[in-house]
């Protein structure tokens, strides 16, 4: 017996010493790539000893922000994605994540003339289900009064779309003539392609706009003469200063002294897509609802129905049709349209025993006669400007 033990134990030692010989050798050949590994450190630590040196260097030259600089590149990235709520800005319970935007792209045909007849009617035809959860609940969905979408109120809610301030009005506002715009439709940034979003920001960054900040009359003007010098080099004149006065004034329709970072951006995205694009890429932007409300328009004021109207009209129409109305407009159960005039027989004429002002139509013969595809150029840009929800004008008429 206790030669048998001695036998297991010598075996039991032999497969000890076997095993750290194998060891051994091991981390012989992995040595030289340990040594390695310690001259690629020591290298390492030189370069981050020269880059404390810099940052000391920088120190010296000035204080350092690290994050206000992270908050700016996450508000820089967030507008150039398109993206409104942030996921962290809102409570994040029971809540769904918002879709990914994709830019839209500019095609070849886009800057021929589209074929959008007066006397052909489109038919109008909203989806049936809810965009956010597809589930089909009829009368409980809010038609977008721009595009074909509808939505859940309770999916607008977890979308983080929909806060508790704007619930109610869009609740009265989805079926009525006024309507309601959805996400998609009611930021006109979003129809920016990436190369125009690109140029857009350029000249933001050039001017130091700070993305998600209000501004006010001085900061809005401050902007625009920057605008003017690196566009025509030289200073901008008093009457274009007015003018931007004015379209202040009109982000601002609630007098609170400065306008809001959304209704800011869209209004330098209509303003870049009239200089950027020609009218029959904008017309292609329309959708038939919006192509309806204009014929709607053009069809009222055009009462000897020749085909043409008035130059004047065509004015009256940018300035009365094409514009937001006030948000105590807004809570009535049948309000007026605001893209198209209402008819005699609507049920908004007869509110309060108060007919609508009638619109005067001018002499044709006194002044140039527009057509319809001319009617459609001159408003295209002020049709895309009425699509936020908003009570600002996000494009001032010019008088």
């Amino acid at each position: 017996m206790g030669v048998l033990m001695s036998r297991r134990q010598t075996v039991e030692r032999v497969q000890k010493v076997s095993l750290a010989v194998s060891a051994f050798k091991d981390g012989l050949r992995e040595q030289p790539s340990t040594r390695r590994r310690a001259e690629a450190g020591t290298a390492r630590q030189g370069t981050l000893e020269q880059e404390v040196q810099e940052g000391e260097e920088d120190a010296l030259a000035g204080p350092s922000q690290p994050e206000e600089s992270s908050a700016s590149k996450a508000a820089w990235e967030r507008l150039r994605d398109g993206r409104g709520v942030e996921p962290e800005e809102f409570d994040r319970a029971n809540r769904f994540t918002p879709p990914a935007f994709i830019r839209p792209k500019r095609e070849l045909h886009d800057d021929e003339p589209p074929d959008i007849s007066l006397e052909q009617r489109e038919q109008i035809l909203n989806d049936e289900m809810c965009e956010i959860c597809e589930v089909w609940t009829a009368e409980s969905l809010f038609p977008c009064r721009i595009c074909h979408r509808v939505y859940h109120d309770g999916c607008l809610r977890r979308m983080g779309y929909l806060q508790k301030d704007s619930a109610v009005e869009v609740t009265e506002t989805a079926h009525t003539e006024t309507g309601w715009s959805c996400y998609y439709c009611d930021n006109l940034n979003l129809l920016l392609t990436e190369e125009e979003m690109y140029s857009l920001m350029e000249t933001l960054r050039n001017c130091k706009i700070i993305p998600g900040v209000c501004l006010t009359l001085d900061d809005f003007l401050h902007y625009k003469h920057q605008v003017h010098k690196q566009q025509f080099e030289q200073t901008m004149p008093e009457a274009k200063e007015e003018q931007a006065a004015l379209q202040f004034n009109a982000l601002d329709p609630d007098k609170k002294g400065h306008i809001e970072w959304q209704d800011f951006l869209s209004h330098e995205s209509i303003q870049l897509l009239q200089k950027i694009r020609p009218q029959n890429a904008l017309l292609r932007l329309l959708t038939p609802k919006e192509r309806e409300r204009a014929r709607a328009a053009f069809l009222a004021l055009d009462q000897d129905n020749d085909g043409f109207i008035g130059e004047g009209e065509c004015r009256q129409a940018r300035h009365t049709w094409f514009r937001k109305h006030q948000k105590e407009m807004l809570s009535c159960n049948v309000s007026i349209s605001h893209v198209g005039p209402i008819s005699e027989g609507s049920p908004a004429s007869s509110r309060n025993g108060k007919s609508p002002e009638k619109i005067l139509p001018a002499t044709k013969q006194e002044e140039t006669s527009i057509d319809w595809p001319g009617f459609l150029k001159e408003n295209v840009a002020y049709i895309l400007a009425a699509r936020p929800n908003s009570a600002a004008l996000h494009l001032q008429p010019l008088a």
